[in-house]
C-alpha cells in the first residue's frame, strides 16, 4: 500500500467556530475518545472541519450518509478537498429493487426484481479496490456499507497478474479472466467484460472507464496498452497490472465443491423437518428450487438469488455475520476513522436495517422458499455494527438520544464563517387562510416576491402525492417547479437539484427529503405547510432542519404555517432564535457583514454516468451544424462511417455513430414502460 498523505487543499482557512471544533475534536481522538458529536449548524461548515480533522488525523476515513443524494454530494465536497488522495462513493447499486417475498395470507410470492446501475457498480469496485492497495482513501458511503460483501481476503487473492514478457497465450488470459468472473462478448465492452480480437484480447476492468487491450507473440504477451474506451486511441503502455474479480463474492472451485456439499447438507435436514411438521408442499417447494440452484451453481457458477446461500460460500456459521464494507476498511486499516454525517437520521437507520429483513426471511423460510441460512445474507445488527467501527464524529445539527449519551464530548460549531444568522421566522396561521388552499394562496404570493427577487424557493409537504400536486398546481399557474421525494431515481434527484441552483426553475417540493444536507445557497424562503401537524416530519428535529434550508442566504426567512403552537415548535423555534441570537452578537462584536454562500454550481451526477452517454452528447454538439446544412449528406456519411467501423470490429465507435444518428432523426427506440419500486 502507497503511504499515506491527506494533502487538504481549500483557498481559505477555517473560521467562526471551526478552529476550536478542529482544534477540540483532533484533540478527543489523540486522548482515545470513541466516540464524539459535531453539533454543527446548517452552513457552519461541518464537511470542512470534518476535512481538516481528517488531514490531520491521517486514517482511512469512512463517511457514512443516509441518502444516496447527500453521499454524492458529500464525495464531490471531498474530492474538491482531497484531490490528489483516493476518495469514493460507494452506494446500492439498483436504481430500484423489489425483494423477494411472501404474503402468506393471500398466498402471493414476490420474485426479486432488480435493476443495477452498472456505473454505480465500477464505483463500488473501485472503492473496494482503492481499500486493498492504498491508504489515503475517503469512502462515502450509504447503509449499503453494513450489507453483505464477500470476504476481503478472497476478493483481495483471487486477481490476475498481467505482464509484458511473461509466459501466456490468448486462451489461457481468457481463461483467468473468466475465472475472476469476466464475461466474453464480441459488441461493446463494458466494465467487466472482455473480447478476442485477432492475436489480441481486450478487456475492461470493473474499477475503472479504461480499456485495455493485451498484444500476443505466439505463447508470449507482447505489450499491454491501456486505450481510451471511446477514440480508442492510445494513452499509455504500463508493463503490469493488477486485474481484481469482477464480482465482490469470489469463491474458487474447491470452496464452491465444499459449499454445495453444506447447501445440500442442509436442505436435506430442512426436508425431513418438514416431514415431521407434515408439510408436503414446503418440502416439494424447496427441494425443486434449491436442487435446481446447485445444478446452475456447479454448471454456470451463479444462479439468481446466490446471495441467500452466502453463509456457505463464505465458510460463515450460523448467525455469524457477513463480510461488509467495514472489514475492506478494517483490512485497510484497523484504526480507521468513522464519520456519520447528519447522525440523528443516519443512526436509526442503521439500527433498523436488520429486523426488517429477519421477519421477510422468516416468512420465505417457514413456507419452503428459502433455507434458514438464507437468514445470514443479511445487514449487520446495530451492536455488530458499533463492535467494528472505531474513532467516531457524529455530525447533526440535532444530534440525537444516542450521540448525546455515548459522547464524550459534544462541540458545538454555531458561528459560521460566513456570518450568516439562523433565518427569520414568521408563524402564519392556515384558518385565516379558509385552510389547505388558503395556505398555498399565501406560500404563492410570497414566493412570487422572492423569484422576483432572483432568489429560489423551497415548499415542503406532508406526502409525497401532496408534493407532486402542489408541483403540479404551480406549474398549471406559469411557476416554474418541481417535486422530489423518495420514488425519484437517484441520478434524477441530483440533476434535479443541479438544475434548481442553475435557476432552470424556482421552487422545488418536497417531503422528508428536503430537510438534511442540502447544501442550496440559492434559497431564500422556505414554506413549511401544515407546520403544526405534529409528527415525525414536524418534530423539533425536523423542523429545524428544515428551517436550515434557509440559512446558506442572507437574505433567508421561513413561514410556518400553523394554528396551533405545538411543543415542537415552541422547542424549534425557541432554539433558532438561541443560535440567531449569539450569531448576531458575535457578528457586532467582531464587526463582520453576513454574505451569501457563493458555491461552485457542479454536476454531481457527471460521474455516474456513462462514458458513451457522455460522448453521444458532445458529438451532436460538434455535428449539429454539418447536419443542418444538408441532412441527407450528412446522414449518408454517417452511415457509412458507421459500417466502417463494424466492418473492423470497431463496436464502440459504430454504437456511437448508432446513438448519434437515433438523435438527430429522432428516431432512437423506447423502453418499454415498466412499474418500479424505488430502493429505500
Amino acid at each position: 500500500m502507497t503511504r499515506q498523505v491527506f494533502t487538504l487543499q481549500t483557498p481559505f482557512p477555517p473560521a467562526g467556530d471551526q478552529p476550536a471544533a478542529i482544534t477540540a475534536l483532533t484533540a478527543g481522538l489523540e486522548k482515545g475518545m470513541r466516540q464524539q458529536t459535531l453539533l454543527g449548524v446548517t452552513g457552519s461548515g461541518k464537511t470542512f472541519t470534518v476535512a481538516n480533522i481528517i488531514a490531520r488525523r491521517e486514517k482511512p476515513t469512512l463517511v457514512l450518509a443516509h441518502n444516496k443524494t447527500l453521499a454524492a454530494q458529500l464525495a464531490q465536497e471531498y474530492r474538491e478537498f482531497f484531490p490528489e488522495n483516493a476518495v469514493h462513493y460507494f452506494v446500492s447499486y439498483y436504481d430500484y429493487y423489489q425483494p423477494e417475498a411472501y404474503i402468506a395470507h393471500s398466498d402471493t410470492y414476490i420474485e426479486k426484481e432488480a435493476m443495477v446501475n452498472a456505473e454505480i457498480d465500477r464505483l463500488r469496485h473501485a472503492a473496494t479496490q482503492a481499500l486493498l492497495t492504498r491508504k489515503d482513501v475517503i469512502i462515502v458511503a450509504s447503509v449499503s456499507a453494513i450489507y453483505g460483501l464477500g470476504s476481503p481476503e478472497e476478493y483481495e487473492k483471487v486477481h490476475v497478474k498481467i505482464a509484458a514478457g511473461a509466459d501466456e497465450d490468448r486462451a489461457s488470459l481468457i481463461r483467468k479472466l473468466i475465472g475472476i468472473y469476466f464475461e466474453r462478448t464480441t459488441a461493446d465492452l463494458e466494465p467487466g467484460q472482455l473480447r478476442a480480437i485477432g492475436n489480441a484480447l481486450e478487456f475492461m476492468p470493473v474499477n475503472e472507464r479504461a480499456l485495455y487491450r493485451v498484444t500476443f507473440s505466439g505463447t508470449e504477451i507482447e505489450r499491454i496498452e491501456q486505450l481510451d474506451p471511446i477514440s480508442r486511441a492510445k494513452v499509455r503502455q504500463p508493463e503490469s497490472l493488477f486485474v481484481f474479480p469482477a464480482k465482490h463474492f469470489v469463491t474458487n472451485e474447491e470452496e464452491r465443491d465444499r459449499a454445495l456439499r453444506d447447501i445440500k447438507e442442509e436442505l436435506d435436514e430442512q426436508l425431513a423437518k418438514f416431514k415431521r411438521e407434515e408439510k408436503p408442499l414446503e418440502a416439494e417447494r424447496l427441494k425443486r428450487r434449491t436442487l435446481h440452484d446447485i445444478a446452475l451453481i456447479r454448471e454456470l457458477g451463479y444462479t439468481n438469488g446466490i446471495e441467500n446461500y452466502s453463509r456457505h460460500f463464505d465458510g460463515r456459521k450460523p448467525d455469524e455475520p457477513p463480510y461488509t464494507l467495514l472489514d475492506y476498511f478494517k483490512r485497510c486499516d484497523p484504526g480507521f476513522l468513522t464519520v456519520i454525517d447528519e447522525s440523528h437520521v443516519t443512526i436509526p437507520q442503521i439500527g433498523g436495517m436488520y429486523a426488517g429483513d429477519r421477519s421477510r426471511k422468516d416468512v420465505l423460510i417457514e413456507h419452503g422458499f428459502r433455507l434458514p441460512s438464507a437468514r445470514d445474507n443479511r445487514p449487520l445488527t446495530f451492536e455488530e455494527f458499533e463492535e467494528r467501527v472505531g474513532e467516531s464524529i457524529y455530525t447533526s445539527a440535532t444530534p440525537g438520544v444516542y450521540e448525546r449519551e455515548h459522547s464524550t464530548q459534544m462541540v458545538e460549531q454555531i458561528i459560521r464563517p460566513t456570518g450568516l444568522v439562523d433565518p427569520e421566522l414568521v408563524v402564519r396561521g392556515i384558518v385565516e387562510h379558509t385552510g389547505y388552499s388558503g395556505q398555498v394562496a399565501d406560500f404563492i404570493e410570497e414566493a412570487d416576491k422572492t423569484i422576483k427577487n432572483g432568489g429560489r424557493v423551497l415548499a415542503t409537504t406532508l406526502t409525497k402525492q401532496m408534493a407532486e400536486d402542489l408541483a403540479a398546481f404551480l406549474r398549471d399557474r406559469k411557476i416554474k417547479a418541481e417535486y422530489l421525494h423518495s420514488d425519484v431515481k437517484t441520478i434524477d434527484r441530483i440533476d434535479i437539484l443541479t438544475k434548481f441552483r442553475r435557476g432552470q426553475f424556482d421552487i422545488l417540493v418536497g417531503v422528508n427529503l428536503l430537510r438534511e444536507g442540502l447544501d442550496l445557497p440559492e434559497v431564500e424562503l422556505v414554506g413549511i405547510l401544515d407546520a403544526d401537524k405534529e409528527g415525525f416530519l414536524r418534530s423539533e428535529t425536523s423542523l429545524i432542519q428544515t428551517i436550515g434550508r434557509a440559512a446558506r442566504n442572507v437574505l433567508g426567512r421561513v413561514i410556518l404555517y400553523a394554528d396551533v403552537m405545538t411543543g415542537s415548535l415552541e422547542r424549534a423555534i425557541g432554539e433558532t432564535n438561541r443560535r440567531r441570537e449569539q450569531q448576531l452578537a458575535y457578528n457586532r462584536e467582531h464587526g463582520i457583514t453576513p454574505q451569501t454562500v457563493k458555491k461552485e454550481i457542479r454536476d454531481i451526477a457527471e460521474t455516474m454516468r456513462s462514458e458513451h452517454q457522455k460522448t453521444v452528447g458532445e458529438l451532436l454538439v460538434l455535428d449539429k451544424l454539418a447536419y443542418k446544412d444538408d441532412p441527407k449528406a450528412f446522414i449518408e456519411a454517417k452511415r457509412r462511417e458507421m459500417a466502417d467501423a463494424v466492418e473492423r470490429l470497431d463496436f464502440e465507435t459504430a454504437a456511437l455513430i448508432r446513438d448519434e444518428l437515433y438523435e438527430l432523426e429522432g428516431t432512437k427506440p423506447k423502453k418499454p414502460a415498466r412499474m418500479r419500486k424505488p430502493l429505500h
